[in-house]
């Protein structure tokens, strides 16, 4: 029989305790990732505030990557 092909309680209980405390902390973790609030819609209240600057798009891509490189 191969360990897969037992149930998941089964193997727990080969388990020591300390290894046993490792799988209830994972699926602790695993339970909280699923409960985790909803993405909210982006936000796009900035649109326009770039406009009183008067720089073009392309204006603020080399700014970017001159700021990436500094």
């Amino acid at each position: 029989m191969s360990i897969t092909a037992q149930p998941l309680e089964e193997m727990i209980q080969k388990l020591s305790p300390h290894l046993r405390n490792e799988v209830q902390i994972f699926v602790e973790s695993l339970l909280n990732k699923s409960t985790q609030i909803p993405k909210q819609k982006l936000r796009q209240d900035w649109a326009g505030s770039l406009k009183a600057d008067n720089y073009t798009a392309l204006e603020l891509q080399h700014l970017a990557s001159e700021w990436r490189n500094v």
